[in-house]
């Protein structure tokens, strides 16, 4: 792949998605001071080149709550007991590719894993741990911490050293 620098346009155009991605293109180019057929180049180029991943929808669970309930969220440390790599990709695996894992880092020192989750419930969050950490022989300490109250959740990136 060639070398791409991105420019202040850029990172305003990035910054300006990041916020708001349902933004037309008239809209964002009315906001970035571009033409809109330049602001579409611009996106269309960094989507290309992979700097935006994806456009999602992000849901208000309190919203949602009377429909589906509140549900559990869980910061879930994960220490194994071999710690090669085989051992850390093979669990990285399987925890990513439950519906349930939101996030999932892989961390030093400390726990080798830690586990965002989200449950509709306690009996929900058990059958995650079968699944994942008990029929795991490798996994040697699990431990969860349940989530009373979230103060922020924000999923953009910072995108200038002064931010």
């Amino acid at each position: 792949m060639e070398s791409f620098e991105l420019d202040a346009i850029d990172l305003r155009l990035l910054d300006l998605l990041q916020e708001d991605a349902s933004l037309s293109n008239q809209a964002l180019a009315e906001r970035a001071h571009l033409s809109p057929p330049t602001c579409l180049r611009r996106v269309k180029r960094l989507r290309e080149r992979g700097f935006i991943a994806r456009e999602v929808a992000l849901l208000d669970a309190d919203r949602l709550a009377p429909l589906l309930g509140h549900g559990l969220t869980a910061v879930v440390e994960i220490g194994l007991e071999r710690q090669g790599a085989d051992a850390l990709d093979a669990f990285e695996a399987r925890a990513v590719a439950e519906p349930r894992v939101q996030q999932c880092y892989r961390v030093s020192p400390g726990p080798d894993f830690v586990l965002i989750v989200r449950c509709t419930d306690m009996p929900d969050y058990l059958a995650l741990t079968q699944r994942l950490f008990t029929g795991d022989a490798n996994v040697r300490n699990v431990k969860g911490f349940f989530s009373t109250r979230c103060a922020k959740f924000h999923p953009s990136l910072p995108l200038s050293r002064s931010q």
